[in-house]
């Protein structure tokens, strides 16, 4: 995914499940990640 770096990654769902494995994924990535979630105390 170097083609990503540095890029910018809105996921919804990032508080749990699908939606966080993606999100962390891409910051390992060089992504920088908006994390949508109805839950923000499941964010921090």
């Amino acid at each position: 995914m170097d083609h990503l770096k540095g890029r910018v990654a809105v996921v919804t769902g990032a508080s749990a499940g699908i939606g966080a494995a993606t999100a962390i994924k891409l910051v390992k990535a060089g992504l920088t990640v908006v994390g949508i979630a109805r839950r923000l105390q499941r964010l921090q």
